[in-house]
């Protein structure tokens, strides 16, 4: 996006909120509400035998009730990253924790949207990391499956709850090893996180790493992390197929080999 871009969407907001008297009277017009967020990444991947992923469970939609025009701004503002508004409305007294019809919050809309200082700021102001919307995302867990690491980081020093789980039971690692996200597997595994939580799917992060990645450098690598931490080589899916012979049956001998050194079968 080129910076006169940036600057268009951000006066565009300012003038969406009112904002070109500044704050008058302690209060802003309200913004339209933004975007849902999206579920958990989508894997891509079939499971060997050609079956799509299961359909995860519909949610019932969260409600805001009393929502202020202050806090859905602040929504508004930090899904674009605009850091001076959003400083602008905390001070206002826009609530970091406040959420929309949808369960999502501010810090949600930052996470989504990349925007890690607006993400610290919204931190610090008390904004909760674990907070679900409807659809069983919290800023934790999409960071964690976005490959986001200082998000991630910034949240497990915030309180980030290492037993979360998205809306297929998957733990902030397992979203993380789908992806190959390298540095949030570290940062997840040093903090203590299960290593071989199985999801409703019946996966865990290594069976995961090995059948929904694309057998390159970045999974190796999460593999081989996974096996450090002491991950169960053996820990077979709901077809009783190991990681071991997934990643046979793929080709990815690299993986394989690693699997055998700790008597994979």
């Amino acid at each position: 996006m080129t910076r006169p871009a940036v600057r268009s969407r951000r006066q565009a907001l300012h003038e969406m909120l009112g904002l070109m008297g500044l704050l008058v009277g302690g209060s802003l017009l309200a913004a339209q509400g933004g975007q849902t967020l999206p579920a958990r990444p989508r894997a891509g991947a079939a499971t060997e035998s050609g079956a799509a992923r299961p359909r995860a469970t519909a949610r019932v939609p969260l409600r805001s009730e009393g929502l202020s025009a202050l806090d859905r701004n602040l929504i508004t503002a930090a899904g674009i990253g605009d850091q001076d508004m959003v400083a602008r409305l905390l001070a206002a007294g826009a609530t970091a924790r406040a959420a929309d019809e949808r369960g999502r919050s501010a810090l949600q809309a930052a996470v989504q949207s990349h925007h890690v200082e607006v993400a610290r700021m919204l931190m610090l102001a008390g904004a909760d990391v674990n907070h679900k919307d409807a659809d069983a995302n919290s800023p934790f867990l999409l960071a964690a499956a976005s490959g986001q690491a200082e998000i991630v980081r910034l949240a497990l020093a915030h309180g980030a709850d290492l037993g979360s789980t998205d809306r297929y039971d998957g733990t902030a690692l397992i979203v993380a090893s789908q992806q190959g996200h390298v540095e949030v597997v570290k940062l997840l595994l040093k903090a203590g996180i299960a290593v071989d939580h199985v999801n409703n799917l019946g996966w865990t992060a290594l069976l995961e790493a090995v059948v929904l990645g694309d057998g390159s450098t970045r999974y190796e690598e999460t593999v081989q992390l996974l096996l450090d931490a002491g991950a169960d080589a053996n820990l077979a899916d709901r077809e009783g197929v190991t990681p071991t012979r997934h990643a046979r049956e793929r080709g990815y001998k690299t993986m394989v080999k690693m699997l055998m050194r700790v008597r994979g079968h």
